[in-house]
């Protein structure tokens, strides 16, 4: 992995009867082109279930045991950790502490952890939805930023994470990271290098501002979680975002998540916009993540609180070979692994076609992507383009979404949302 970005496979634990079954899945994700597992919260969990209502961190969750092995569940997760550390594979697990379950016994015997409203009353997180709060009334807040006795919370933080390294685990993705204090981050990371230099920790920020992402990039993070899903091709938010962050920090793009909805349900089933999807996801950010179930078009959305081995769906799209493709790229082209600087292009047929170069700030080394946004037969004419083409290099069309290679001097055709990726250095003056 030395030479490579994260390429993260979320596997959701809640499609699989134990965490032993975790493991028979990492060759076919080694396979696809994966470098790391990440694993959603795997603790005990609290009253309603939820994997993110933590109600003991030195405690593993019933649902993931194997009743029948006889060894016991930090046995049972350190073999699936060996299994995936035997296949060069990092794991990757959540880190909860913005807040417990609310019935987590620190509610009563470290009450001083916890915000409380004016009625001395635990107070649930939440967020904004359609323009009403909802609270999330499972769940208790965590006071990291003011509690009385911030530093024995502190510590607990600490030598949570120093047991988990010790456990076999290779990074930590910060759940809600932008609620979680700056200085408490920066300690966290610390303490963490100190026991394991290449220890990663990944800041999810969605739902934050790009100020806020800003912060984050400070602490010592080493990714962010992009928001290039919600990208619709037109509006400048993406470039914007990118740009300011790309100099402070790597990200990691995603088709979809826990969180959303399932990329090909979302399109319809339309395989060229899904396709689409992946490979812009998959190809504009040094890092990339899927979810289990998007190698093969699931459809619904996996649940926190509910979703069972039952729940495993049918293939309905195999995008596996697809998949396999966008990370054999991401292997053979340095430019992918770093974030570079995103330059608009303006032509003549800018409402059907999004052209832009990506640029690698430490090489000659350049990409420019060519995007079909409508889902019509069209054309870009690169007579728009004269001045540019004669600064660079023969370009190297090295992806097509479509697998359609070709192209001719004056127009590159494009298919239905198809994306077509060329390589190019500047030419040296």
């Amino acid at each position: 992995m030395e030479n490579q970005s994260i390429r993260l496979y979320n596997l959701f634990p809640r499609y699989y009867e134990n965490c032993l079954q975790w493991s028979q899945e990492f060759q076919r994700i080694k396979n696809m082109g994966f470098n790391a597992i990440y694993i959603n919260p795997f603790h005990y969990a609290g009253f309603s279930g939820s994997l993110y209502a933590p109600k003991d961190y030195y405690a593993i969750n019933p649902i993931f045991i194997d009743p029948i092995s006889d060894k016991e569940p930090f046995e049972q997760l350190r073999e699936m950790l060996q299994a995936a550390h035997d296949l060069k594979l990092k794991v990757i697990m959540d880190l909860v502490i913005n807040h417990t379950a609310k019935d987590h016994t620190f509610t009563n015997e470290h009450c001083s952890w916890y915000v409380h409203d004016n009625n001395n009353e635990l107070m649930s997180p939440g967020a904004w939805e359609n323009g009403a709060w909802i609270s999330w009334g499972d769940l208790a807040q965590i006071d990291n930023a003011s509690s009385p006795d911030k530093e024995a919370l502190w510590n607990y933080w600490k030598e949570l994470i120093c047991f988990y390294i010790d456990l076999g685990f290779d990074g930590f993705r910060a759940d809600a990271a932008y609620q979680v204090p700056q200085d408490l981050w920066k300690e966290l990371i610390q303490t963490a290098r100190n026991v394991s230099p290449h220890i990663l920790f990944f800041a999810e920020s969605l739902g934050g501002t790009l100020e806020q992402s800003e912060v984050l990039a400070q602490c010592g993070f080493d990714y962010l979680f992009s928001s290039a899903k919600w990208w619709d091709f037109k509006e400048p938010w993406f470039f914007e975002q990118h740009n300011a962050l790309s100099p402070l920090i790597k990200s990691i793009a995603f088709p979809e998540s826990h969180d959303t909805a399932r990329v090909a349900s979302e399109l319809n089933n339309n395989i060229a916009i899904i396709k689409r999807k992946l490979s812009f996801t998959g190809l504009i950010s040094a890092g990339w993540m899927i979810i289990t179930g998007t190698e093969y078009g699931w459809q619904h959305k996996p649940n926190v609180l509910t979703t069972s081995p039952s729940d495993k769906e049918n293939m309905v799209l195999d995008l596996q070979n697809f998949i396999t493709n966008i990370n054999h790229l991401r292997d053979q082209f340095p430019i992918f692994n770093s974030e570079g600087i995103i330059i608009p292009r303006d032509h003549e047929n800018i409402s059907h076609i999004l052209c832009f170069e990506k640029i690698n700030t430490t090489t000659d080394q350049c990409l420019l992507f060519v995007i079909n946004k409508t889902i019509s037969d069209t054309a870009f004419h690169t007579f728009n383009f004269t001045d540019f083409l004669q600064s660079i290099e023969t370009p190297q069309l090295i992806f097509s979404s479509t697998d359609d290679y070709h192209f001719e001097q004056s127009q590159i055709p494009l298919k239905p949302a198809e994306i077509k990726l060329f390589l190019f250095e500047k030419r040296k003056s």
